[in-house]
């Protein structure tokens, strides 16, 4: 049997003797879609922060291909685990500024033609590229923050409700695009989300309630 991708043995979380999280275990093999359930304000934001390295457990570990977080480079990591927020948040002045970012952190040429068809995919034109990022969107933010994330294939997407501020058009065209990637390149995907038709691509579904795991079916 093949290592998990990622488990999380006995996390929790605390903040100002508040416990956030506790005791959460479980294992995420590779290829799975994974849906986090729950009330608001219950934790699941928390846990997907812990997996994505934006916030450190206060007790127990997570392991990513064997190795504790604690042991690996953010930087490394993030290459491999994106970590997509529900606003998307834009930088510099133009979309190309944006798509050629990964590039530059990794200190390669910005592939251009990747980016091009990425956009075209979530229906943004060519003509964008020289757009001022204070001219979008909403939607066309998040569109734009989501083929930032794609520019190179990460082996894990961790969404936490990415489309839940959309419109139908652009949550449309987003899940179009996550479930192709689901689909054709087994990618595994962690997701906080309250949409139906999300759900229902789950592999299985994981509950927290008042910062503890429920039920996991």
């Amino acid at each position: 049997m093949s290592e998990p991708l990622i488990e999380l043995k006995n996390v929790g979380f605390e903040v100002d003797g508040t416990q956030i999280l506790q005791d959460i275990s479980f294992v995420v093999n590779k290829g799975e879609v994974v849906t986090f359930s729950g009330p608001s304000g219950s934790g699941k934001s928390t846990l997907l922060k812990l997996i994505g390295t934006i916030l450190t457990p206060t007790s127990g570990e997570i392991l990513y291909k064997g190795t504790n977080l604690k042991e690996l480079n953010p930087i490394e990591y993030r290459k491999e685990v994106s970590y997509f927020f529900q606003n998307a948040a834009l930088f510099d002045e133009t979309v190309e500024d944006n798509l050629s970012f990964p590039a530059h952190i990794r200190e390669k040429e910005f592939e251009k033609e990747r980016a091009l068809k990425l956009m075209e995919q979530v229906q943004i034109p060519e003509s964008y590229l020289t757009k001022k990022v204070k001219d979008l969107s909403g939607g066309e933010k998040q569109r734009i923050a989501f083929v930032r994330n794609l520019m190179y294939q990460p082996d894990v997407l961790l969404l936490d409700e990415v489309t839940s501020s959309l419109d139908q058009e652009n949550r449309e065209i987003i899940g179009k695009l996550i479930n192709e990637m689901i689909e054709e390149e087994k990618i595994t995907v962690l997701s906080i989300t309250h949409n139906q038709a999300e759900i229902e691509k789950a592999s299985r579904m994981i509950e927290i309630r008042a910062g503890k795991m429920e039920e996991d079916k």
